[in-house]
């Protein structure tokens, strides 16, 4: 074999796998550089915990079980090429040893099979004359491929997979498209459907790769679920020695459906190390995943505190902490604000949370107006919609019409842009008047009998202090209910600023500095007294 090939294409410029574009949403590509990172970060675990260097054992077998590119397993051969060169020091016999015997994967895609396979065997087919492989005796080698079909659970004339969720209408398309159901997480055996298709009992000492996110799940226009977790959790039941998978980072604080899999994660002391990139586009150039990227290190012999580090644009970002996850029933991404949280809580005041109204407080859905003027309406009901202001007949509100006559503070249920950082975290607080309503554009943030203690609440909720805690649990631009539950609340009988909040938890110097470095101030305008733009720009 000539002595000059290259295994990284690292000798090209540019890398051929930092420019090709994403597929769909649920085939996100992991740049080069940041498969590199995470790779970086598997062997110093092992150097630790062997006492050695892993691309130097040429026992150890890797799988990635969703790959795309095939980035993981091309820089896995790579690094084991060079790692196993005094203890293999023919090349093509340490290249079909490592490609034969250590490295494993499963397309998600026929098409990204054939991309996998040409990134690690420098050729779609395994045994081709083009490939820098011998021995193989099938087209796929150990990078895998079948098509695989969804079971559809009926409910009424079309139904939903029962094993991702996927929706019938959308997904059931024929022969011609890719089914999108992938093999790995369609089992109720996943170590039987490995048997089947590497044709042996395998035993994965180190499970990699970056999941598909989202699946179309049959919901109101483009709704779509995520199935990440669903990977993560066939990967943990095969009995790794070590799992370093990068997702969304939207479980952390929420997500549609993640609820049981984020406190499965919290409580899972087999974590050992978290990276987090909590900047829009940031770990994913050019790729909007609200909410941000992570990827972390799961060590089945690990049982303690998980490392939480925190980058922004590539660098790091204050202390990484060892640190009990589930201290919360969130996790906290940065470091910083835990000691500010504990303060807070520590004074065991309620939850603000209670105050606010789940959505659709009055019924009426984002779309729904009413008429142009309160003319010919036999009791008008001013209606704060999406954008405008209109009318409605008090007969027509049937959830909450005991709110009608109340003072109430409506904050906006969506609040973010498309910008890279967000740092305003809730809409300006609207005071609406008695005789008035609203559609689930907003959400009733507390109703009360009075104007002034309406307006002590919206000067609350205008404070950093408040909008610093609001943003430990807002993942994305969604303002629920739920991202309130860190705020305490406090009685509202007097004007609160940012300065009497700081006092009353005994906020340091520090810790201040933090806050007001995550949180923009706000303009001097106190409040809005009209309707608001649904997203507020940054």
């Amino acid at each position: 074999m000539n002595e000059q090939v290259s295994f990284t294409l690292r000798g090209r410029n540019p890398d051929v796998l930092t420019c090709i574009a994403n597929l769909s949403n649920d085939e996100v590509f992991t740049p080069p550089e940041l498969a590199g990172r995470m790779l970086d970060l598997l062997a110093q675990a092992w150097a630790t915990d062997h006492g050695g260097d892993l691309w130097a054992n040429k026992t150890v077998r890797f799988l990635d079980p969703f790959t795309k590119s095939g980035v993981f397993l091309r820089e896995i051969t790579s690094r084991l090429t060079l790692g196993l060169a005094q203890e293999i020091p023919d090349l093509q016999e340490r290249v079909n040893h490592i490609l034969t015997k250590q490295v494993f994967g499963i397309g998600i895609t026929r098409l990204t099979s054939l991309l996998a396979r040409r990134s690690v065997y420098c050729s779609k087919y395994a045994n081709g004359a083009h490939s820098i492989a011998e021995g193989f005796a099938s087209d796929a080698g150990n990078i895998w491929f079948e098509r695989t079909e969804h079971t559809w659970a009926k409910t009424g004339t079309l139904g939903k997979c029962t094993f991702c969720g996927a929706s019938q209408a959308a997904m059931d398309r024929g022969e011609a498209l890719e089914t999108h159901a992938y093999a790995f997480i369609h089992t109720n055996h996943i170590k039987t459907r490995m048997t089947e298709v590497f044709g042996d009992d395998m035993q994965f000492d180190v499970i990699v790769g970056n999941p598909p996110y989202q699946l179309n799940d049959g919901g109101y226009g483009t709704s779509a679920a995520p199935i990440y977790q669903l990977f993560v959790e066939k990967a943990f039941d095969l009995e790794p020695r070590y799992a370093v998978f990068v997702t969304p980072s939207r479980w952390m604080a929420g997500g549609k459906g993640l609820d049981g899999y984020r406190a499965k994660m919290l409580a899972d002391k087999r974590l050992r190390n978290i990276v987090d990139f909590p900047k829009l586009y940031d770990g994913f150039p050019g790729v909007k995943i609200r909410g941000g990227i992570s990827y972390f290190l799961w060590d089945s012999e690990h049982n303690g505190p998980c490392s939480v580090q925190t980058l922004w644009d590539g660098q790091p970002m204050g202390p990484t902490v060892a640190r009990h996850l589930d201290s919360f029933d969130v996790l906290v991404r940065r470091n910083e604000a835990v000691p500010i949280l504990e303060k807070v809580q520590a004074k065991a005041e309620p939850a603000f949370a209670s105050r606010v109204s789940s959505g659709k407080p009055f019924g009426f859905r984002t779309f729904f107006h009413g008429k142009p003027d309160s003319k010919k309406l036999k009791e008008p009901v001013k209606l704060f919609g999406s954008r405008k202001v209109s009318w409605i007949d008090r007969s027509a509100v049937t959830v909450n019409p005991q709110w009608i006559d109340k003072w109430k503070v409506l904050m906006t249920a969506v609040q973010g842009t498309s910008a890279a950082v967000e740092t305003k975290f809730l809409s300006k607080p609207i005071i609406a008047e008695p005789g008035t309503a609203c559609t689930e554009t907003y959400l009733v943030a507390g109703h009360f009998d009075s104007e002034e203690a309406a307006t002590f609440c919206a000067q609350y909720l205008r404070t950093r202090f408040v909008r610093f805690l609001v943003s430990l649990r807002k993942a994305t631009q969604h303002a629920t209910r739920d991202v309130y539950s860190f705020v305490p609340d406090i009685p509202l009988d007097q004007e609160w600023t940012d300065a009497k909040l700081y006092k009353r938890y005994s906020l340091t110097h520090d810790e201040i500095a933090f806050i007001e470095s995550q949180v923009a101030a706000r303009d001097a305008e106190l409040f809005d007294t009209d309707a608001a733009d649904e997203v507020d720009d940054e």
